[in-house]
């Protein structure tokens, strides 16, 4: 049994600019609280983005309604739902850890189709 819950209110600005980076295609931008994404990470990012055959555009309002996150341990486990221009919500997630103490801070694991 899952312990899932909704993205909170303030995480989502880290997210959308996160997401807002790989739109732009800038994998290795500097965003506060967000550790450096390691080369092969990006590298990873980028070819199942470009993989996938669409567009991927900026976090809507709706993404939050089905985005979750669930406690693993001395961090929570981030599922955010990514839109492409094309289809709307895609299939795509990103995955990343979000650790809440002593401080904020998201490290991104991938993103892909689960």
């Amino acid at each position: 049994m899952s312990d899932q819950r909704a993205i909170p209110e303030h995480w989502r600005p880290t997210f959308r600019e996160i997401v807002s980076a790989f739109v732009a295609g800038e994998y290795g931008r500097a965003i506060p609280a967000v550790e450096p994404i390691s080369t092969q990470t990006a590298v990873n990012i980028q070819r199942y983005i470009r993989g996938y055959g669409a567009t991927l555009a900026a976090l809507p309002e709706d993404t939050w309604k089905s985005s979750v996150c669930m406690p693993a341990g001395d961090h929570w486990d981030a599922f955010v739902d990514l839109w492409t221009k094309e289809e709307g919500r895609s299939d795509l997630v990103l995955h990343a850890q979000v650790f809440d103490s002593p401080a904020f801070s998201v490290k991104v694991h991938l993103v892909y189709v689960p």
